[in-house]
């Protein structure tokens, strides 16, 4: 899913739209069929008689509870958590009710690094520290999918930027984004 155009400027292109890697779900995947499994054989062991409707409205109730606040809620946490690079900057967004966001420039970062734990490399995922100089200093992008790729990216993205930018400069400077000499019959300008 391409991210909305509108937050984007003019000449501005999403590089790589990201989510944490898909092993954070794995508790929630775990809690998932631990409460279903209890869930089900405690409905399957239920007394007969006159408790087993309210016993059986209690399962189900603490069970939907529990899966609401074990698996269904890191599931939204995780689809609404967002790492997106352009060629301009770092858009990071997280939340469900309270949205937060933080855009750092190409041209801030100072250094970008990422670290891995074994099971980190072995699933492909891992830390992306982001320094840059402004106000907040840092971030940490926690469980990024190939972080090692990514950080690789991002060094090629600001030295892109760098160049653009020097490019942009070089062709508005008063000076040298003319020609050399005006053009015949024009007299020079001062």
């Amino acid at each position: 899913m391409a991210y909305p155009e509108k937050i984007l400027a003019e000449d501005e292109q999403v590089v790589e739209h990201l989510h944490p890697h898909w092993i954070t779900l794995v508790p929630a995947v775990f809690w998932f069929i631990v409460i279903c499994g209890a869930a089900g054989a405690g409905i399957a062991f239920l007394p007969s008689g006159d408790a087993h409707k309210p016993l059986l409205i209690a399962i189900i109730v603490v069970a939907v509870i529990l899966l609401s606040w074990l698996t269904l809620a890191p599931v939204i946490r995780w689809r609404t958590s967002h790492y997106i690079f352009t060629t301009h900057r770092v858009l990071i967004r997280r939340g469900i009710f309270t949205h937060t966001g933080r855009d750092i420039a190409l041209q801030r970062i100072n250094d970008v690094a990422f670290t891995q734990t074994l099971w980190d490399r072995i699933v492909r995922a891992g830390t992306l520290t982001i320094e840059s100089a402004g106000e907040h200093g840092q971030e940490t992008l926690v469980d990024v999918p190939n972080s090692e790729r990514q950080q690789q990216m991002l060094n090629r993205l600001i030295e892109q930027d760098h160049d653009r930018r020097s490019r942009e400069a070089y062709e508005h400077h008063p000076l040298y984004g003319q020609p050399p000499y005006p053009p015949p019959g024009q007299p020079p300008q001062p």
